[in-house]
């Protein structure tokens, strides 16, 4: 199992199957909700390709902060995240404990009554869903996180909630889909669709043509620049979200907690992994400008935590030179970059520290081993598109706006049972693909 991180282009490829001529479905993308969709695929007999055009969990699925929470969703996920909770509980058994998978919980940290006030319109849902959240006093807080001394006048904790290691999760996966009978080729771009009367047939990779009836799009990053080459416009923009590693430490909270300022969990190596409670960067490109009313209402809230960037590094998906029209036998985008990798904001992640010590006086500065960054896909609403789109054949699973690795198993669930035409058995018309053309009010997500 790959152990090095960040997994990059230079990482060693592991799945290296031939390219068959033909399967029923053709997978895009290597992160967890492509990786979980064929595994499901798979599982029910379903002949599938799984096309990652760098490294299997190269980009935001080895990238995250590794929480698998129901906690703060949206009232539209939340069922499909209970759902996975269950489903990473089952993958926990089967892989052991090489997955990282610990229920430890998850804390929100309050420093004003405003945010708890927040939080406890949020416990309804966790009451109709009858969860384990439960609000914390100050007291409680000081039992959980001992010696602290932040301004917190109380919190929300959902010990059911848990983590699990990204980087060496999701490529553990991507073995437990192909040990079902998926096949899954790295490096090894889908560049274009094949259609015929308005519906899929195939795929132009950069190997070969594959013949299929149903194609998923599940390109993270890159799913609206793929699309958008095949006449199907969807509202998605990337932000930047930094994260570090730090050297051992002494346990201060065995789960997830986060504040505004700075968020941490435990990790299997004694250290922990801290981010930026809130803050993230945003590189201006031209589809900044096309979706730029659609993002008003999320700018709103968003604009004070966001660092604006006017220039995309060379190659990046809404880069101002990114190429945005190619054909199938040409070379695409997505051979120029094969993962996206760009550098952490260091000076976001040193006043992270800086409030972590301030925090936890008692631990000190953290001491960072490696720090990173991802690019985060994301839509005005801030929940994913699980849809079919207009060509006949083809499925939308992107979006998902930092919650993907949590609720990927019950996604990649979901999306199969989609692609079968069975019945998902959840409601997907939150995440339907026309909220966002149909003159529906924008409805941003009401989760924390």
């Amino acid at each position: 199992m790959c152990m090095t991180f960040p997994i990059s282009d230079a990482t060693p490829i592991r799945f290296s199957a031939p390219l068959p001529k033909a399967c029923e479905v053709v997978v895009l993308g290597g992160g967890i909700m492509g990786v979980m969709t064929a595994w499901y695929l798979a599982e029910a007999g379903v002949k599938v390709v799984l096309c990652e055009k760098g490294r299997v969990a190269g980009e935001q699925s080895s990238r995250n902060w590794g929480w698998i929470r129901q906690q703060g969703r949206d009232p539209g996920e939340l069922p499909i995240m209970i759902e996975s909770l269950r489903l990473w509980q089952g993958l926990a058994q089967e892989f052991g404990t090489g997955l990282g998978f610990r229920q430890e919980g998850v804390m929100y940290l309050a420093q004003t009554e405003a945010e708890m006030a927040g939080f406890e319109d949020w416990r309804k849902h966790a009451v109709a869903h009858q969860l384990d959240t439960a609000m914390q006093t100050p007291a409680e807080i000081k039992a959980r996180i001992p010696g602290h001394s932040a301004p917190w006048v109380g919190g929300m904790f959902t010990a059911s909630d848990a983590r699990a290691e990204p980087w060496v999760a999701v490529p553990m996966l991507a073995a437990g889909a192909v040990a079902r009978g998926a096949v899954i080729v790295e490096n090894c771009a889908v560049r274009r669709l094949d259609v015929a009367a308005g519906r899929v047939t195939g795929v132009y990779t950069e190997q070969g043509r594959i013949a299929c009836e149903q194609v998923v799009v599940a390109g993270g990053a890159w799913s609206s620049l793929f699309l958008r080459a095949e006449g199907v416009t969807i509202p998605q923009l990337s932000v930047l979200a930094s994260v570090a590693q730090t050297e051992a430490m002494p346990e201060v909270f065995a789960g997830n907690a986060a504040d505004e300022n700075f968020a941490f969990r435990r990790r299997q190596d004694g250290g922990y992994t801290i981010a930026p409670g809130q803050h993230h960067d945003f590189f201006i490109g031209p589809d900044a400008f096309r979706h730029l009313f659609k993002y008003i209402p999320t700018l709103k809230n968003d604009y004070k935590k966001t660092k604006f960037r006017p220039v995309s590094p060379s190659g990046f998906p809404d880069a101002w030179g990114t190429k945005r029209r190619w054909q199938g036998d040409e070379q695409s985008p997505f051979e120029r970059l094969r993962v996206l990798n760009p550098a952490p904001n260091m000076a976001t992640l040193a006043r992270t520290c800086d409030h972590f010590a301030a925090a936890l006086p008692g631990v000190g500065r953290p001491q960072i081993k490696s720090a990173w960054a991802g690019m985060i896909d994301t839509m005005p609403d801030v929940v994913p598109i699980l849809d079919r789109a207009p060509i006949a054949g083809l499925v939308i699973a992107t979006g998902l706006s930092g919650h993907g690795f949590g609720i990927g198993p019950g996604l990649g669930r979901v999306i199969a049972d989609l692609v079968r035409g069975r019945s998902p058995g959840h409601d997907l018309s939150r995440f339907r693909s026309g909220r966002f053309g149909d003159g529906s009010k924008l409805d941003v997500a009401k989760g924390l």
